[in-house]
Parts: structure tokens; C-alpha cells; sequence
């Protein structure tokens, strides 16, 4: 089961809708039947304060993510760790950012929200890019989870 905790802090009105963010999420956890996710859509302001605050970097950003890690205490139950295995963490995705990449790279406005959803989740799971070998590897699960959904590899040139 999915369990995806949304949060809008956004006007845009160009939102997927959560059922689709739920499947986009499934998909970039195969492994991992039961999985929690919190998503907050925010705006360019929201987003550029959070970048700065986290990652020291100006300027509103189209998704960051946070993943969870549990603090383990001593009288934790064993069912407790088991819930808290399940929450990958939250995800903040900036809405008019999207929308602008989706325009300024000629993609669908869903391919993209897509695209942003399962990168933002692979980040939850431990994948980055930062290295060459980590961001190819990174790009490969991302376009293989978006042909199986039927969108078009983010990462061709025109």
C-alpha cells in the first residue's frame, strides 16, 4: 500500500492528481509494497527558502527531498521500527518551477511532474548523482520506470 501524505502550499491548478503520484511512487519502489511518502507542492518562495536553508544553494529548485532516518531508541518495539521503516521521507516539489521546465524542454506537463516524483523518491531510497557513475545509474532506473509508464525518456536531446 501506498501512503502518500499530501500538502498544498501552491496556487497552481496544474497539479497531477494523487492517485497518479501514488502509482509514480510504486513504481520507483518495486521492492516495497507498503510505503509512505509526504509530498508538499510549494511555490517559488517556499522552495528558495528551503534550498537555501538545506542545501546552501539560491534559489527556488523543482524537487528536494528529505529522507527519514529513524532515530532508534532502546525501549523501541519492534512493531515501531517496522512502521518507521515504511516512511521513505518527504519530498518538496516546487509547482511553477515545474511547469517552466515542462514548457522550456518541450515535455508534457504530466511526463514531468512524473519525472520529478520518481527522481525525488529515488533520492528518498539513498540514489544520487553527484558522481557521473552515480547519476548514470540514477538516470537508467528513471527511464526505465518512465518507459513502463509510458513517457519518454527525460534525458533525450532534441
Amino acid at each position: 500500500m501506498i501512503d502518500l501524505q499530501l500538502q498544498f502550499a501552491s496556487d497552481s491548478k496544474n497539479l497531477p492528481e494523487p492517485k497518479r503520484m501514488e502509482d509514480w511512487i510504486r513504481q520507483s519502489c518495486p521492492d516495497n509494497e507498503d510505503v509512505s511518502v509526504g509530498i508538499r507542492i510549494v511555490d517559488e518562495e517556499e522552495s528558495a527558502q528551503l534550498n537555501e536553508q538545506y542545501r546552501h544553494k539560491q534559489g527556488a529548485t523543482n524537487v528536494l527531498s528529505f529522507p527519514f532516518e529513524s532515530p532508534h531508541m532502546p525501549d523501541d518495539t519492534d512493531e515501531d521500527d517496522e512502521m518507521l521503516e515504511d516512511f521513505l521521507g518527504d519530498l518538496v516539489i516546487c509547482a511553477p518551477i515545474v511547469e517552466a521546465e515542462a514548457a522550456q524542454q518541450g515535455k508534457t506537463l504530466e511526463a514531468h511532474w512524473a519525472h520529478m516524483v520518481i527522481h525525488g523518491v529515488l533520492h528518498l531510497q539513498g540514489y544520487d548523482h553527484v558522481e557521473t557513475n552515480q547519476a548514470e545509474q540514477m538516470e537508467d532506473i528513471e527511464r526505465h520506470i518512465l518507459e513502463g509508464l509510458g513517457f519518454p525518456d527525460p534525458y533525450q536531446e532534441d
